[in-house]
């Protein structure tokens, strides 16, 4: 595994067209944002792991 330091607004880029850039980081929690093809699929962790076990996503429920 490659690990890198970013601060707030520095990016990574991935094969040419992929950009991740570090949005802010809040306590425990860093906000993305990714830059990638639409034929690119992006999913958290979470999810990837529901689709490859072919779980569909939880319906929303009305609060």
């Amino acid at each position: 595994m490659l690990i890198l330091t970013r601060k707030v607004g520095e990016s990574i880029v991935i094969n040419d067209d992929i950009k991740v850039t570090i949005l802010g980081v809040k306590g425990m929690q860093v906000r993305i944002g990714i830059d990638a093809p639409k034929d690119v699929q992006v999913h958290r962790e979470e999810i990837f792991k529901r689709i490859q076990a072919g779980n569909p996503a939880p319906e929303k429920q009305d609060d």
